[in-house]
Order: structure tokens, then sequence, then C-alpha cells
């Protein structure tokens, strides 16, 4: 089975969840990064109907298969993210 994951890191003065090396749009909270993180996670994970799917292969040879619509991947979300403790004068 694919996995495929979803990381949440800083991007753009902002956050973002990151998968493959390809960004999200970026998000103005941690928060929110995480939050449409796990929408991604809870759709990415939902059965589908039956489809035709085209591609081209390594090769460049254009093949042609059915999907049965419940093979998804399996998906998490990698959040190392810890918030910096507040600093108290004495």
């Amino acid at each position: 089975m694919v996995k495929v994951t979803y990381e949440i890191v800083p991007h753009d003065e902002g956050w973002a969840y990151r998968s493959n090396g390809a960004y999200s749009e970026r998000f103005d909270s941690h928060d929110q990064a995480l939050e449409a993180a796990r929408i991604v996670v809870r759709e990415l994970s939902l059965n589908d109907e039956p489809v035709r799917i085209i591609y081209q292969d390594e090769d460049g040879k254009w093949r042609a298969e059915m999907s049965s619509g419940d093979d998804r991947p399996e998906a998490e979300i990698v959040d190392n993210y810890q918030p910096k403790q507040g600093r108290h004068s004495a």
C-alpha cells in the first residue's frame, strides 16, 4: 500500500503542509495548516467510485487501467512543532 505523509512546516512567513516536496498554500497559523492537513487526510481516505485512469509510464508508454476506488493510500501527518515556552523575568 502507498503511504502519503504530510508534514506541517514553516513556509513563506507562515505555515503549510508539505508532501513529497510540494507545499500547500500558506496559512497564517500552525493550527490552520494542521487543520487543513487533517481535512486532506480525511478526504484522501474516502472510498470513491471505480474510474478508468490513463497515465504515461516511465518509458513514455500510455497505459490505461481501472481503479476500483477502494485502494486509497495510507496517510499520516507529521507535526514536530513545539511552541516556545514564554520566558518570565525575575
